[in-house]
């Protein structure tokens, strides 16, 4: 019953000391549902985060190395068609394969039913219910950190420093590895975690599709029940989460490259 401002102001108030208000959905401090929730997404994004780095890397540090040949286009073709793909239809496409048709894999939730935590068989469902999730994250997230890594590689193997080395009669995987690929990893490292956005988002909606327990149900909970305090809380701690991730990005560059350091 008071003026908005005023609202406002209590509420900016209560964020700086971890106040985010009542949850009228679950009866319980905004604050502590958020907390109950972040490990599950931060276990998703971890994974999806370290694997789309290593093989975006790695498929674009090869593209590079043939780029221009047969091989080099299809990857092109493949990664950019993958990577464009809504990552709700990919990971249904996942459920239908891999749960509906061959059985494999669970695709609901993150615990298995009557599995003590702490135990072999949680831990074991757990990574079961993970894999899919991860791997249409992983696709989805891909796509940038290849075409960032190749293009920093083609770059670099074009600098006249490549060129003095093979010259000096320097092996081509020395120059490869330690005269490139040290001096492209900079754009890569930038790539991956400006992009830890972007893997939010998807994580948000990959966990409404999964049913997987994280900050993506809070999300679709909150607009059901219009829990405008919920929805404040996860949106205000993924906001803060991107910051962060570009703050780290930036304190992180002189440890990549000691060029930045001076």
């Amino acid at each position: 019953d008071r003026p908005v401002a005023v609202q406002f102001a209590d509420y900016a108030a209560g964020v700086f000391t971890g106040d985010l208000g009542l949850s009228t959905f679950y009866g319980a401090p905004v604050a502590q549902v958020v907390a109950d929730r972040l490990p599950w997404t931060l276990l998703l994004m971890g994974w999806a985060l370290a694997l789309s780095a290593a093989l975006g890397t790695a498929l674009g540090v090869m593209a590079a190395r043939r780029r221009g040949e047969i091989g080099d286009i299809g990857t092109t073709v493949a990664v950019l068609a993958l990577g464009s793909a809504p990552v709700f239809w990919v990971a249904m496409l996942l459920i239908t394969t891999f749960s509906a048709r061959l059985g494999w894999l669970p695709s609901f939730g993150a615990v298995p039913l009557m599995a003590v935590p702490g135990t072999w068989d949680y831990a074991l469902g757990v990574a079961e219910r993970l894999v899919m999730p991860v791997t249409a994250l992983t696709i989805a997230q891909t796509a940038g950190v290849w075409l960032t890594a190749r293009s920093a590689m083609a770059v670099a193997l074009s600098r006249d420093y490549v060129t003095v080395a093979r010259a000096k009669g320097v092996p081509e995987r020395a120059v490869f590895w330690r005269h490139a690929l040290r001096n492209a990893m900079l754009p890569i490292y930038t790539n991956v975690t400006i992009g830890l956005g972007g893997l939010l988002g998807g994580a948000l909606v990959v966990e409404t599709v999964f049913a997987w327990p994280g900050l993506g149900q809070l999300v679709v909970q909150g607009v059901q029940s219009r829990d405008y305090n919920l929805l404040q809380g996860v949106f205000l701690v993924a906001t803060l989460a991107v910051v962060a991730a570009n703050l780290l990005a930036d304190l992180t560059y002189p440890l990549i490259d000691p060029r930045v350091r001076r």
